[in-house]
């Protein structure tokens, strides 16, 4: 017979970090991707069945990733975030060769952006999302070497900051992935506004940043459909059966749903297929028209949660390299929930951003569960006190 000093043995150690976590965090993410398979389950259901194709097709992908990212999260929990500082040159240096690889024939285009990596059996590589998690590494370790002796970054900081931002943010807009680029320049603002870089500096760097934005579009940098987008989003009444279609069949799903929905599966704009690419990025017009005000408030309820426990998390670490990973987290989950949301609204272009943990995607699952990782790793050692 096991004694009971047997089986206390086995248990984990007090300092074993997953004894650490933060379980509201991990119930309000768990919360997300279990609502997101039920969306992305209902968004593609009808088209496979049509199709004569397995309807659980993409909830069983779905739910793979999930699994994925999962371990991949697990790990980077796991790892002490601390030690992360002596491999981010490494970190962000093959974020930067992913997006090299993206440009290259190794790249392919999808919906217009030439932004990922084919790798088979149904499965591709969007190393844009991973940049997110090298550029928030990246600086956080640049701008936590003075914090111990200094309490703002010296202008040098910043500058070194935003040279390190500049090289992933040109290769994204090269593909071009505007919403992606969006996504790193809000998280640049983020981690330097926690960081106490001055006032002038966040107000050049949206002054700069509108210039960038007009020029780029002056320019041509992107490509024609992305100027009609932020034309249609200027004008909703500007081709409505063109690039304003999908914006405005958006916005009558979500008001059909009322406040309780239709119920899953019951959507007759999703069962329809009248809104392009709902799985992805309007994943949460599933959720306004089968759900209702209810069901779509909950999704945001659980994504407030999450960054309020991203926002906890960052004002209870112990060092400066634990705090600003946690800000750059929170202000890429904030910025990107609020487009994606936003989009489907009316209230903001349309930019192609998945909305964290619900819509479907492999990479963004990864990148986003990492992150939550990370998250959970600077909660685990900011309670070893």
């Amino acid at each position: 017979m096991t004694s009971y000093a047997a089986l206390a043995s086995r248990r984990p150690p007090r300092d074993w970090p997953l004894r650490r976590l933060d379980p509201v965090l991990a119930l309000a993410v768990a919360g997300l991707v279990a609502m997101g398979s039920l969306l992305v389950w209902s968004a593609t259901r009808q088209r496979m069945i049509d199709a004569d194709l397995d309807p659980q097709a993409f909830l069983k992908r779905h739910l793979v990733n999930a699994a994925i990212g999962l371990v991949v999260g697990a790990a980077a929990a796991m790892v002490d975030y601390r030690s992360l500082q002596a491999y981010a040159p490494l970190v962000y240096l093959a974020s930067c060769a992913g997006l090299v690889a993206v440009l290259s024939p190794l790249g392919t285009t999808i919906n217009g952006a030439h932004s990922w990596i084919v790798l088979g059996g149904g499965f591709q590589l969007q190393p844009a999302e991973f940049a997110k998690v090298a550029l928030i590494v990246g600086m956080a370790m640049l701008l936590a070497e003075h914090r111990d002796r200094e309490t703002t970054p010296r202008g040098g900081d910043v500058v070194l900051v935003l040279a390190l931002a500049a090289v992933p943010i040109a290769l994204v807009l090269l593909q071009p992935d505007l919403g992606t680029a969006l996504v790193l320049v809000f998280i640049v603002l983020g981690v330097l506004a926690i960081a106490g870089a001055s006032a002038r500096w966040i107000g050049g760097l949206l002054l700069a940043g509108a210039v960038v934005a007009v020029g780029a579009v002056q320019l041509g940098v992107l490509d024609d459909y992305q100027v009609a987008r932020f034309a249609a989003f200027a004008n909703p009444e500007l081709d409505p059966r063109g690039v304003g279609y999908n914006t405005n069949q958006a916005r009558i799903a979500i008001g059909s749903g009322g406040l309780l929905g239709k119920g899953l599966f019951e959507g007759s704009q999703t069962a329809g297929r009248f809104i392009p690419e709902q799985q992805t990025d309007f994943i949460f017009t599933v959720a306004g028209e089968e759900l209702g005000l209810v069901g779509a408030s909950v999704l945001l309820a659980l994504l407030g949660v999450v960054l309020w426990r991203g926002l906890r998390i960052a004002s209870l670490a112990t060092d400066s390299f634990g705090r600003l990973v946690a800000a750059g987290v929170v202000s890429w989950f904030a910025f990107q929930s609020f487009v994606n949301i936003g989009m489907t609204l009316g209230i903001m272009p349309v930019t192609g951003l998945p909305l964290p943990f619900v819509s479907y995607g492999g990479s963004a699952m990864f990148a986003n569960l990492i992150a939550v990782g990370l998250l959970q790793n600077v909660h685990a050692r900011s309670r070893q006190r």
